[in-house]
């Protein structure tokens, strides 16, 4: 680790699952008995929005109850101490990785706590329901969605992701299936460019091969045990 100054983090659904939040990928494809082609979808909201709006209602409404687990509080504690650039992309819409004291986050797929106005463009915080359709805080017009990345849409902020790649020593994917992309892609990035490479999962992921390392058991061990060892890495060096 004593080579190692510039890390990029990516997070998926497995570090939240323990906090109680569900994922895309579980139960056959299911989300909360929903299929995603019904709510994940700028097809589904054009279809039905009351059936989408009610479903990330329920959504923000539960994420609000959920507290941060053992593996948000060792990554804060590494975005606090880590002396060199990091950066943690999280595909993960919730706020746990910030409630558990992470400043350092970049959500690529939206939050939960957000609400984009498609009218004037303002992305207003957002911790009730849309379903009644609101108006805007800042323009006034009922134009509110989910500020969420839905299949089919373009994830946010990917040339800063990119170039946190270009310019990183360590790539860490934590609690991703290595199914759903531009993110599934970013350990072959981060391999054609010399970066050094490492999962911690669950169990292996569809990327497994890509990494140079993998750890498999629950995030909740994994992450504060790597957490320790790097931030020990510092204090040898």
């Amino acid at each position: 680790m004593k080579d190692i100054r510039n890390i990029v983090i990516l997070t998926g659904a497995g570090v939240s699952a323990e906090s109680g939040i569900d994922t895309f990928r579980s139960e056959g494809g299911l989300w909360e008995q929903h299929r995603v082609e019904d709510v994940a979808t700028p097809e589904a909201f054009m279809r039905d929005p009351d059936l989408v709006l009610r479903f990330y209602d329920m959504r923000r409404e539960a994420i609000q109850t959920k507290q941060p687990n053992a593996a948000h509080h060792a990554l804060a504690r590494l975005d606090a101490e880590w002396p060199g650039d990091l950066l943690i992309v999280t595909q993960n819409v919730d706020d746990l990785h910030e409630r558990a004291g992470a400043r350092r986050v970049l959500h690529m797929h939206g939050e939960h706590l957000l609400a984009w106005c498609t009218a004037c463009d303002v992305r207003s915080l957002w911790v009730g329901a849309l379903l009644q359709r609101p108006a805007c805080p800042a323009c006034g017009e009922k134009a509110l969605r989910p500020d969420v990345v839905w299949f089919g849409e373009m994830p946010y902020r990917m040339e800063e992701i990119y170039e946190a790649l270009r310019k990183a020593d360590l790539f860490v994917s934590i609690g991703t299936s290595g199914a759903v992309y531009p993110a599934a892609g970013f350990v072959r990035q981060a391999r054609q460019l010399g970066v050094a490479t490492l999962e911690l999962n669950l169990g292996p992921s569809q990327g497994t091969l890509w990494f140079e390392e993998a750890r498999h058991g629950p995030a909740t061990e994994l992450v504060p045990a790597w957490v320790d060892q790097v931030l020990a890495a510092i204090g040898e060096g």
